[in-house]
């Protein structure tokens, strides 16, 4: 050991020097500071997330149960035809139903009191005497759902206690609906009308089957083209293209189109496959065209890297035994970057289930009140039934409109799980 008692003074050095200790503090300070300032944006973060969700949560769960009243409605044979029961006077029977229900009111307040039903109890009422056709001349119990503005009012989101000009309902409204109440004919079930419906005008009776088939069709036109192509052209670009001044223009071409915002791909759509190729319009076929469009660059990227990926040591080992070139990729590299592959497909196909904008520009924002049976019908998508239902004036929209994004968030979520599961059952680490 040195002894530093004999070292010139201009040699000798003091570690514990009051200069050392204030710059030593000096650093920790930053390095606290630097911890607390990221320690606060993730507690922001999540702060954000959390009060999105929960304005979310609040204002959707709603939207999952739906009022119904019960009602003993008498079906005579002078209203509904046995012959023929789809032709039957339906509208009549359920407004006899309610003057059964409410005996002691007016006349001029019948009108009123059939506000109360929705627009679909005479539907519901027809399609189960067409099932049943004995049913006439009998008095049947049918539940069915109320109209939104008294579904607000049960789920107290009607100030009973303002001015009664103030409001859509006044107090013999509220009344009669408290009448049915207190006989236990009103009931909050589950509304499973909200993923087994189409669209309606009437909030009460609105649902999101034909945009959850509708971007169903969209994403399979979308995996079906996006998904061979993205992958030849990233095994060409990675395995098979020479290096040359062409291939490079190509490869910052397709990171530049990875970055081009999701609408220019929607005009593109809406110019080509629309204007000038005149395929239909409002289709889920056209939509995962343009999907697919904006998709393959994502995907030829993920490949790319999962290709990198896998050890140069495979490629030359099995060039060492005979193997030809395209030997070695598709029976020994692509097999060892397919769970890559898949990551980054699944990854891709969440982003553009998400995406609204190219698909308001083809026209997937229709009224659509029924299903596609075809990629070819006219539908809606998930995000574009949101943009639709967030338009809407009535009340029981907005609360549609935030259990819509929750489904959204649903299957997002649950696609970017199986692409976790995916890349953790399948990935190697070298």
């Amino acid at each position: 050991m040195t002894d530093q008692s004999n070292e010139p003074a201009n040699l000798r050095h003091d570690w514990a020097s009051p200069a050392f200790k204030a710059n030593l503090s000096r650093r920790r300070r930053k390095e606290t500071g630097l911890r607390l300032l990221g320690l606060s944006a993730i507690g922001l973060a999540f702060l954000m997330l959390g009060i999105l969700m929960w304005t979310l949560i609040s204002g959707g769960t709603q939207a999952f149960r739906q009022t119904h009243v019960t009602l003993d409605v008498p079906i005579s044979a002078q209203m509904v035809d046995v012959a023929d029961p789809a032709r039957g006077n339906y509208r009549g029977v359920i407004a006899e139903a309610m003057q059964l229900t409410f005996p002691d009111a007016p006349e001029d307040r019948m009108r009123a009191l059939s506000g109360i039903l929705s627009n679909a109890a005479q539907f519901v009422l027809r399609d189960r005497v067409v099932d049943d056709p004995e049913l006439i001349g009998q008095t049947v119990q049918i539940r069915v759902p109320v109209s939104d503005t008294y579904d607000q009012l049960n789920k107290g989101n009607v100030n009973e206690g303002s001015d009664e000009s103030t409001r859509r309902l006044n107090d013999a409204d509220i009344a009669a609906f408290r009448q049915l109440e207190a006989e236990g004919r009103i009931t909050l079930p589950i509304n499973w009308a909200l993923i087994g419906n189409a669209d309606s005008r009437f909030p009460e009776l609105a649902g999101l089957k034909g945009a959850i088939i509708g971007s169903f069709y969209a994403l399979l036109v979308c995996f079906l083209i996006s998904f061979p192509l993205g992958i030849g052209a990233a095994i060409y670009l990675e395995e098979f293209a020479p290096r040359n001044r062409l291939s490079d223009v190509i490869e910052v071409n397709i990171n530049n189109l990875a970055a081009v915002p999701s609408v220019v791909f929607g005009l593109l759509g809406l110019a080509v496959f629309l204007n000038y190729l005149g395929m239909p319009r409002s289709a889920p076929f056209v939509g995962g065209l343009v999907l697919a469009l904006m998709t393959l660059p994502t995907i030829i990227i993920a490949t790319r890297a999962a290709l990198k990926a896998v050890p140069p040591s495979i490629r030359e080992a099995a060039l060492g035994v005979g193997a030809s070139k395209q030997q070695v990729v598709f029976g020994h590299v692509l097999p060892l970057a397919m769970p890559g592959i898949l990551t980054g497909t699944i990854i891709g196909l969440a982003q553009a289930l998400g995406e609204t904008a190219p698909l308001l520009l083809i026209g997937m924002n229709a009224f659509v009140t029924a299903a596609p049976s075809t990629p070819f019908d006219a539908s809606t998508a998930l995000p574009t039934q949101i943009f639709i239902w967030a338009d809407s004036p009535e009340r029981g929209f907005v609360a549609r409109t935030s259990a819509a994004i929750l489904v959204l968030l649903g299957f997002l979520v649950l696609m970017n799980a199986i692409a976790i599961f995916l890349r953790n059952k399948f990935e190697r680490r070298w």
